[in-house]
């Protein structure tokens, strides 16, 4: 077998590994889920009205609900990654790791196999969330066939990225609590973002912060793309920072990964 067929193959098999992982501790991704559904919920259905009244033009709960749903859909991407850091971290500590080096193994294909296994938790988790989103009264109508295609590579994308930074998270954190909390930010972050309220009615010296971080170029693009609102330059900003975080969480995790152990 030559070089590519081997990386595949080994890459497979990780990947079926870390996807039974995932299945055999179901808890774990469920408490993930949690926190953008909570989120959803309890800005709908406590503040909807009160928040409702910011977005202008008189804006009502129905209003605040096509505003929220993109925003809480990256927040679940943020959120579910941080499994990544945690099981990344798992398998440094328990010795899983070192037993992958002395095998016959492409060493690739234990990062390949989490980032993989972690994309297709997230978009899984965005679909769950996507469907409460529903439930709740979101509806998509100014979206064509080629729009739904790029709102799902946009997600697919965005989680690419956060997943690498995820995975340099867990390898570079003594255990997988601390990989847990040195990942928080990933779901902090939307919070100072444009998730829950525009930009623009943030004070000044946050403005800034939370125009130009991940989260908003990518979920004002998302919005654009599901509710035809501008998308203006947010849709470069969100390929740009996509493209500098998997870049930046590649070189990262590998630097890590191939790091001789001490």
């Amino acid at each position: 077998m030559n070089t590519l067929s081997l990386t595949l193959r080994d890459s497979t098999t990780m990947l079926r590994r870390n996807l039974l992982h995932a299945r055999r501790y179901p808890s774990a991704t469920l408490n993930l889920l949690l926190t953008p559904v909570m989120m959803l919920l309890l800005f709908v259905y406590v503040f909807g009205d009160a928040m409702s009244a910011g977005l202008g033009g008189g804006a009502d709960r129905s209003d605040y609900i096509a505003y929220i749903v993109p925003g809480i859909l990256l927040m679940t991407v943020g959120s579910t990654t941080i499994g990544a850091a945690v099981y990344m971290a798992m398998d440094m500590t328990e010795g899983i790791i070192a037993r992958f080096r002395t095998m016959a193994i492409h060493r690739g294909s234990v990062l390949i196999g989490h980032v993989v296994g972690s994309v297709l938790q997230s978009v899984l988790s965005v679909l769950v969330v996507g469907a409460v989103g529903v439930a709740i009264g979101f509806r998509s109508t100014e979206a064509n066939a080629l729009e739904w295609l790029a709102a799902f590579g946009l997600i697919a994308l965005f989680s690419l990225a956060l997943t690498w930074i995820a995975v340099g998270m867990g390898l570079s954190s003594p255990n997988p609590e601390a990989a847990g909390n040195s990942a928080m930010p990933l779901i902090l972050l939307p919070l100072i973002s444009s998730a829950f309220i525009p930009a623009e009615t943030m004070p000044g010296w946050l403005r800034p912060v939370a125009e130009y971080q991940p989260f908003t170029p990518a979920i004002e693009t998302l919005r654009g793309l599901l509710l035809g609102t501008e998308i203006g330059h947010h849709g470069w900003l969100a390929l740009a920072w996509c493209a500098a975080l998997t870049v930046l969480g590649y070189l990262w995790s590998t630097s890590l990964f191939h790091r001789d152990p001490k």
